[in-house]
């Protein structure tokens, strides 16, 4: 290396693909005849290699798409550009006497298969392509006089030398599956009218375009959604910076306490602060909740110690209250977030620690005592910057981890916060809501699944944004060979 980061070629996506269509005009010019019937039956150039099994499943497969789309794409496709006009109408059925459903359309099943159709043909319309490529490549090998591979070399092929394609195939079928679809269905989503007034299958809800991002980003009086968006991504920032930061350099911090050499007891240590990891958040959170609630044992004890009148006499807890509201104020709350999610974070960060703290060469610290540096110096000058060093793409990570993190703010807050402010309030929003959980509340309460599509399509954008920029700054000055201690 040269003082530098490997240099990884980066191909432009769009030359990828121009230059793979360019690719197969070239093979279907220059091809034979079977090549270009391979357009019409695609095993007609396997069957003409004598390839018969892979001539007979490249045929069922053509088979199999023309069917699916002309009967279950073609049904749900020419429905797509409105999603559904026929609207859900019982019709009394005088010889049965009962009324009957008739033949509605179910928008969100009409947005759902026409998009897994789409995903399907557009696979299709890949391996076709691709299987002018292969034939092509037959006949060129048939030409220079060499064996043509039968079915029996393919499979140990896949065995073999293309192991790691028949490995990540079942992967990468789970990752459309369980992935691409729903992402892009809660981003098509986002482009309708998609809520409680228009609900399926009693209702229909259809295109509109980017009007949800406008209300959005526009103040309004009826819609409150760009003040709300505002409030709660803030908050939404300050606590992913103040949560990570504060777990990383308290658990860095406690972790060198215990591993200094005068430390004595440290399994006692160790195992003390474990604990609050050792137990689940879900069982953790709800009791510290009932702990910090207006009639909870910490108001309890701090009215018998005289701690809530003091705070009423300095005016940190308002006049007419009778109790601190630890998690009922806005600022009491966020603070109290803050500080609970201290106690149950930094045991995690502090095991990371001590691991890396383990790596540090001795020699180091050896050095830098014989030079006169204090223990202050040496945790400046040595500790944090291998600390940094090695851990940075965990910050990057958790700081994301952090916007998304749901359950601290959900199960701390949930039926015991109710918001004072209007504005706030017609947007279902609380001044102590993540932009998660909004949006999950936004679903599983009111129903709008269009706002909470664009706001679910904002928390990518926040933190790829981050990600990317972080990363990039990373890799800039992260340079393993100029790392000086």
């Amino acid at each position: 290396m040269t003082g530098t980061l490997a240099t990884i070629e980066r191909k432009n996506p769009f030359r990828v693909i121009l230059d793979f269509f360019k690719g197969i005009a070239v093979d279907f010019a220059e091809g034979g005849l079977f090549v270009k019937l391979s357009l019409l039956l695609m095993g007609a150039g396997y069957f003409r290699r004598g390839q018969i099994v892979k001539g007979l499943i490249m045929t069922v497969f053509q088979v199999v798409i023309i069917f699916f789309a002309f009967t279950f794409a073609a049904h749900y496709l020419s429905r797509f550009g409105t999603l559904g006009t026929v609207e859900f109408q019982p019709v009394f059925n005088p010889e049965t006497m009962r009324n009957e459903f008739n033949d509605f359309d179910h928008s969100f099943q009409i947005l759902l298969y026409g998009i897994i159709s789409i995903i399907v043909l557009t696979g299709a319309l890949f391996i076709y392509l691709k299987n002018i490529r292969s034939v092509r490549a037959l006949e060129v090998r048939a030409k220079q006089g060499k064996r043509i591979p039968t079915f029996i070399d393919d499979i140990k092929s896949a065995r073999d030398e293309k192991f790691y394609i028949t490995l990540l195939a079942l992967p990468c079928i789970g990752i459309v599956l369980f992935t691409i679809v729903p992402l892009v269905v809660m981003i098509s989503v986002a482009f309708t009218n998609y809520d409680q007034l228009n609900m399926p299958p009693a209702s229909l809800f259809t295109w509109v375009g980017l009007d949800n991002f406008k209300v959005l980003f526009s103040d309004s009086i009826t819609d409150t959604f760009s003040y709300a968006f505002g409030i709660v991504l803030s908050w939404t920032l300050i606590w992913a910076f103040a949560a990570t930061f504060s777990n990383y350099f308290l658990g860095i911090g406690l972790a060198s306490f215990i591993n200094n050499k005068n430390t004595r007891f440290k399994r006692v240590w160790r195992t003390m602060f474990i604990v609050p990891a050792a137990v689940p958040q879900f069982v953790t959170l709800l009791l510290i909740r009932n702990f910090f609630r207006d009639q909870g044992i910490a108001n309890t004890i701090a009215s018998d110690l005289g701690i809530t009148d003091f705070l009423i006499r300095i005016g940190m807890v308002p006049a007419h209250l009778s109790y601190i509201p630890f998690l009922t104020d806005p600022t009491w709350a966020r603070t109290m977030i803050i500080l609970i999610n201290i106690w149950i974070g930094v045991p995690f960060m502090m095991l990371i620690a001590t691991g890396v703290l383990m790596n540090i060469p001795k020699e180091l610290y050896e050095s830098a005592r014989i030079d006169g540096a204090s223990s202050f110096k040496q945790f400046t000058k040595i500790t944090m910057p291998y600390m940094l060093f090695v851990t940075a793409p965990f910050l990057v990570t958790q700081v994301v981890h952090n916007i998304n993190n749901f359950n601290v703010i959900f199960l701390l807050t949930q039926d015991l916060y109710r918001t004072t402010d209007q504005m706030l309030s017609v947007s279902n929003a609380r001044e102590v809501d993540l932009l998660v959980t909004w949006l999950y509340r936004l679903t599983q309460e009111q129903y709008d699944y269009k706002m909470a599509s664009v706001i679910g399509i904002m928390v990518f954008i926040v933190s790829a944004l981050f990600t990317l920029l972080a990363f990039n700054l990373i890799i800039n000055r992260n340079k393993e060979d100029k790392f000086q201690l």
